[in-house]
């Protein structure tokens, strides 16, 4: 018998246990009809929180992310691996990266990444289900590795055209198989958010950590929300509760926190929710990209959840948050990533203002309208973009940002040369512009009308 004190209710332990090996497949048609929307369901129970007193990231830029773009050269692979190591500066806060093995290249990257000896972020893979992948893991000497284990029954009875029995008996002689040789098994729950949880993924979890008491070593879950169907609401039911999933993978289960990752994409918008919601429910890892990268619509960004555990944390510890700055030109310089403008802390205008009301607030003090210091924690001063709207305050903003003047010698809107500015400003709208003006453009018209503010800029920089 299984007492639930938060639902106050005492089950059968087998009925929680035992596998449901259905005839057909339970595809949740009430809830993902295809033709429409899919539908968010409730139920009465208000989970409670339980965050981790350690809580980490971990990164599949390497693997997931990878999917997505122009494969990574061997020495991409090895120069973004640095930067993984640099920007967690030994904090353990970016705990492990993991690799495909499947090319040569991809082999060659890892084994020259190894040879680094960092000790964070670890070394990890990632294979399917099967034995004959098993076999590189082994030749390469890895301590842990990822296994495929997929599921829902979209993707047992669709895709690996097996019964839930058959599967669940694949996936527990794999993870026998990497415990035999003393190799950490991270399973990846894929496609978890439309699984019969208690049919299957709290049997098949069940099981796995049956076998890693026994083994005296740890069997880690991914759960893998591989459509992004995940909902955070306080009382969502499953299969969609990010909060359910890992309440129940914990309490049902048996899954100690430390060997709980959660995995997201942002199909619905909701990667970074929902993957604080499971820190805040009791798992200690989530999954990760550098810049979100990966599969359709992303993966969590990484520097998304470093900023998520400053705010839940009160810190990062000695993390190296400015790099992720330096990172986002790597990505678009030598990997021609596009990164969209406007994404936040790595987009080239995430703190761009235009609106001149804003401007005015800026020029006041820039805390009313910048999200943080982003000069001193991303190396990135807020910015004002001058169009035919931002006026005499965004003038002034602008020359005070952009030259880095210092307090007491800050331009008021008031000023009579920042009118000379703004008269030049509005004859080029007059005349039929339409663009935003450029700084390269203000820069000339400064040398025209203050030539003084450059002077007083070389004198602070001395």
């Amino acid at each position: 018998m299984y007492y639930d004190k938060f639902s106050n209710i005492t089950e059968k332990t087998d009925t929680i246990q035992r596998l449901h090996n259905v005839n057909e497949a339970n595809l949740y048609k009430e809830i993902f009809p295809y033709s429409e929307i899919p539908k968010v369901t409730f139920n009465p129970l208000q989970l409670p929180m339980n965050t981790p007193k350690n809580i980490w990231i971990t990164d599949t830029s390497f693997r997931d992310g990878q999917q997505s773009m122009a494969p990574f050269t061997v020495e991409q692979i090895q120069r973004l691996y640095d930067y993984l190591h640099e920007l967690d500066n030994n904090s353990g806060i970016i705990r492990q990266t993991e690799f495909f093995l499947y090319s040569k290249k991809d082999r060659d990257a890892l084994i020259k990444c190894m040879e680094k000896g960092y000790k964070f972020p670890e070394i990890t893979s990632w294979i399917r289900a099967n034995k004959k992948d098993f076999i590189l893991v082994k030749n390469i000497g890895l301590k842990e590795t990822g296994i495929l284990m997929s599921c829902s029954d979209y993707h047992i009875f669709k895709k690996l055209n097996m019964t839930r029995q058959e599967a669940f008996d694949n996936y527990v002689s794999i993870v026998e198989d990497a415990l035999t040789n003393g190799i950490i098994p991270r399973c990846h729950f894929e496609d978890i958010t439309r699984a019969d949880f208690f049919g299957f993924v709290i049997p098949l979890a069940s099981k796995l950590m049956e076998l890693s008491k026994k083994a005296g070593i740890p069997v880690k879950i991914r759960a893998c929300d591989t459509l992004g169907l995940g909902i955070s609401y306080s009382g969502a039911a499953l299969p969609r509760s990010v909060q359910g999933i890992i309440h129940g993978l914990i309490n049902y289960a048996g899954v100690p926190s430390e060997n709980l990752e959660w995995h997201g994409h942002n199909d619905f918008y909701a990667v970074v929710p929902n993957a604080t919601t499971a820190w805040l429910y009791g798992c200690s890892s989530i999954n990760t990209t550098l810049l979100g990268i990966g599969e359709r619509t992303g993966n969590c960004p990484l520097e998304a959840m470093l900023i998520e555990y400053a705010q839940i944390k009160g810190g990062l510890k000695n993390v190296q948050l400015q790099l992720i700055t330096e990172i986002g030109q790597y990505f678009e310089k030598e990997l021609k990533y596009e990164i969209p403008l406007k994404m936040p802390f790595v987009g080239k205008e995430f703190n761009v203002t235009r609106a001149g009301v804003h401007a005015d607030g800026i020029l006041k003090d820039e805390e009313i309208y910048n999200i943080f210091d982003t000069n001193k924690i991303l190396g990135r001063p807020i910015v004002v973009a001058i169009n035919e709207y931002s006026g005499h305050a965004g003038i002034a903003a602008w020359i005070n940002t952009y030259y880095k003047i210092k307090d007491e010698l800050k331009l008021d809107k008031k000023n009579a040369k920042v009118a000379l500015i703004k008269d030049w400003i509005d004859e080029q709208y007059k005349r039929g512009r339409t663009t935003v003006i450029t700084n390269e453009e203000l820069e000339e018209a400064m040398k025209e009308f203050m030539p003084e503010i450059l002077t007083l800029v070389v004198t602070q920089a001395s």
